[in-house]
């Protein structure tokens, strides 16, 4: 077995070897410190499964653009403040809208 065959036969085994530890590394580092986002290792992993399947690029692609989204005030969202004091709960004039008289 020559050289090159040599590390072409080790170089996968060696780069899960190296996610792996990467990832340990990374879990440890977010629990002393605390982070946001997404893992480095996590990324790589989809992108590498994303070239095989075209549907992985597909679902990251979708999940890229509907973060992308806004969120509506069904979502939970706080209404507007436009401009002095008037709002999107308020009707057309600026005035408050009052519930109906309760029998």
């Amino acid at each position: 077995m020559n050289t090159v065959e040599l590390v072409l036969s080790l170089s996968i085994p060696a780069a899960t070897v190296g996610m792996v530890a990467f990832g340990v590394y990374e879990l440890r580092r977010r629990k002393n410190r605390g982070g946001d986002g997404a893992p480095v290792t996590a990324t790589y992993v989809n992108e590498f499964t994303a070239i095989f399947y075209g549907t992985k690029r597909m679902e990251l692609d979708h999940r890229d653009s509907m973060s992308m989204m806004r969120e509506e005030d069904a979502q939970g969202d706080r209404p507007w403040d436009l401009s002095g004091g008037i709002t999107l709960d308020r009707g057309a004039l600026g005035r408050e809208r009052r519930p109906p008289p309760q029998p």
